[in-house]
């Protein structure tokens, strides 16, 4: 029963993900070249991340791994593998973006496009499916941002709407967390720390992206 429980949630994190995809690449403004590219580019992060997260699973559990590598495997990775998989990931786009194989920016909007779209139709299916309460919060919070990206991607620069996005998303979180027992993305119970690490570290990079851009 536990295993069936775990893989409907994989299943609603992999469908979520993918109708983000489809979402970005019909109704982003990236032109046909760049959506095809992007689309590349993000799937190829899904599946590092994916990677990375069994990498942390054995890391953190090496002991067991060795004695039953199936006891590690078997099961989805908890918070500590989802943080070391953000990190490899991200050390990843970094690397990319330092030797000028990667416009951050374009990835940036990418990536916020397809996640928020995923988190939506996840906790929309949390909501509906599982009668999970806790969803709503995060519904809300994931409703005012897409309306947001919709609404302003024309008429303000990327760059500050990327970072109104950034601060409000975080903000929104830490008010949940107030509400709230937990803060949980996509099943990741996630602490406050590691919200506040994120949100310093992508917004360092936006701003130094965007003055490498103006120098």
């Amino acid at each position: 029963m536990i295993i069936v429980s775990k893989a409907l949630a994989i299943g609603m994190i992999v469908l979520s993900l993918a109708i983000g995809l489809i979402f970005f690449y019909v109704f982003s403004d990236f032109s046909k070249l760049e959506k095809k590219k992007y689309m590349e580019i993000l799937t190829s992060q899904l599946i590092n991340l994916v990677i990375f997260i069994w990498v942390g699973k054995i890391l953190l559990h090496l002991p067991l791994f060795i004695q039953d590598p199936l006891a590690v495997l078997a099961y989805p990775g908890n918070s500590g593998a989802f943080y070391l998989a953000v990190l490899f990931t991200g050390g990843l786009v970094l690397y990319q973006w330092i030797r000028k194989k990667l416009d951050i920016l374009l990835f940036a909007e990418a990536c916020t496009h397809v996640f928020l779209v995923a988190l939506f139709f996840y906790e929309f299916m949390q909501f509906m499916i599982e009668d999970n309460m806790y969803s709503l919060g995060y519904l809300i919070l994931s409703v005012i941002l897409l309306i947001l990206l919709f609404l302003l991607r024309e008429r303000i620069p990327i760059f500050w709407l990327l970072t109104s996005i950034l601060i409000i998303l975080s903000l929104g979180i830490l008010v949940l967390n107030l509400i709230y027992p937990f803060v949980a993305i996509f099943g990741y119970l996630i602490e406050i720390w590691f919200i506040i690490v994120f949100f310093i570290g992508c917004l360092s990079i936006l701003i130094l992206n965007e003055r490498k851009r103006k120098s």
